[in-house]
């Protein structure tokens, strides 16, 4: 649960103003005024005068409402709650509103209104009955998305109206709030690809401290540490039995690849490949952020989130949790670039310390299948996805077309990819599967029929 922002309106003589009073008169109002005037002419040309009282009665009603409205003095604080402030595509969010009437005077009859994106429903309306000096009323409602996006909701609208109904004032809050509509994630088995992992996690290593006397990096002693590893200059120098730092743990590093060039893809909507593709990469982040792996999120364009820490991974001391939100919020709002190739991905990779790298691409041509085939020597291991927009539009490819995507395929294979092809609607947790499957008879077959090693990603 996420508070929202708070704001306090007042209602005077200072703010609403004549011509903001009179352009609220309702239309019973208007009518009361029309028929005032209508009857005093009728009078005056008539020489009526018990018809130019009613006509008086009838005009200075909605005024005298109208000018008693805009005296009052009302100070109402509004605040919003998101519950929660990101949600998964399609799932429900409740949004609290709260209004106290901070002043000494009861409120009228409330109407509150709030505004929303029209993507996340109807925009909501309440009615509040009067509200005692210093008391509180507090409602709800649900918004709903299946469209990812940053949606704003507010800002809060308060309407006030005279007991007669002759007038209507409107008072807006400033404050507003964000929903953050994330991509839909999905749960993944647990499988092992080949490649490189180090640290946290399954199939993790350690390295081995520079063993120079200059290079050690002595930490206090510990019940159960070994008395061969005391390292006595520290000792001496701080006062209290140091140990050398014989080996330190490397978390393993994961980069989540995601293909956002315009000319890769086809269509638009829930359904299309793109956002198949940008859900695809959200539940490989999530997935890889809970097994324990440092990790980024690389767009074509050269774009790497989160852009602190070592290299642009999410370092040891972040919260996985922090990571997975800022990752999700740019998935949130990531839209197609117009870059022809993955030339500035392949430049942001760096060779040989980038462990695992995994892809998820749309259409490629021979041209850009070839940078794909050299991101694999820069990276431990790398599994791609990739999508044909084509089939996806029309449900089938030709002939020609499937026999180009797996040359494709192919060739990506051939330089180190695992590489999966996607088909319409396709479910990413059985693919995740079969990438692990690929895998290990790739392995397998590099190593002679044993199984090499492993980086386990789980």
């Amino acid at each position: 649960m996420t508070a929202g922002g708070s704001a306090s309106m007042e209602d005077g003589e200072g703010k609403g103003g004549l011509r903001a009073a009179l352009g609220g008169l309702t239309t019973r109002g208007r009518s009361f005024l029309a028929a005032g005037i209508a009857a005093a002419i009728c009078a005056y040309v008539l020489g009526q005068g018990d018809l130019l009282r009613v006509g008086l009665l009838l005009s200075v009603l909605p005024l005298v409402c109208m000018t008693v409205l805009l005296r009052t003095r009302y100070r109402v604080a509004g605040t919003r709650r998101l519950s929660p402030s990101r949600v998964p595509a399609g799932t429900e969010a409740r949004v609290h509103l709260r209004m106290e009437n901070v002043s000494r005077l009861p409120t009228g009859l409330l109407m509150l209104q709030d505004r929303v994106p029209y993507v996340l429903g109807p925009r909501p309306r309440f009615v509040l009955d009067r509200v005692e000096a210093g008391g509180r009323r507090e409602v709800s409602y649900r918004v709903r998305s299946d469209l990812r996006g940053r949606y704003p909701l507010g800002p809060l609208q308060l309407r006030l109206s005279d007991p007669f109904g002759m007038c209507e004032l409107t008072r807006s809050f400033s404050a507003y709030d964000t929903l953050v509509v994330v991509p839909r994630t999905q749960p993944l088995p647990p499988v092992r690809l080949s490649g490189e992992a180090s640290g946290y996690g399954e199939g993790r290593q350690r390295s081995l401290a520079l063993a120079g006397e200059d290079d050690v990096i002595p930490r206090g002693y510990r019940h159960g540490d070994d008395l061969r590893r005391v390292h006595w200059r520290s000792t001496a120098r701080y006062g209290e039995l140091m140990v050398r730092r014989e080996e330190q743990p490397q978390r393993a590093r994961c980069t989540v690849l995601l293909d956002t060039r315009r000319i890769a893809y086809q269509g638009t909507g829930p359904d299309s490949p793109f956002e198949w593709a940008v859900s695809g990469a959200a539940s490989a982040l999530v997935h890889m952020l809970e097994r324990g792996f440092a990790v980024r999120l690389l767009t074509d364009d050269g774009s790497s989130v989160p852009g602190e820490g070592e290299g642009g991974f999410a370092g040891s001391t972040q919260e996985s949790a922090d990571s997975a939100g800022l990752m999700m919020d740019t998935l949130a709002v990531v839209d197609h670039s117009d870059g022809g190739g993955l030339s500035r991905a392949y430049d942001v990779l760096r060779g040989g310390n980038e462990g695992l790298l995994v892809a998820f691409l749309g259409d490629l041509d021979d041209e850009q299948t070839a940078v794909a085939a050299r991101m694999r020597q820069r990276s431990g291991g790398a599994v791609a996805f990739v999508l044909d927009s084509a089939a996806w539009m029309h449900g089938s490819a030709s002939d020609a077309a499937l026999a180009a995507s797996e040359e494709r395929l192919r060739l990506l294979r051939e330089s180190g990819w695992t590489a999966v092809a996607v088909g319409p609607g396709a479910d990413l947790a059985r693919l995740w599967q079969q990438a692990g499957q690929q895998s290990s008879v790739t392995q397998s077959a590099l190593s002679g029929g044993t199984t090499g090693f492993t980086g386990g990603w789980s």
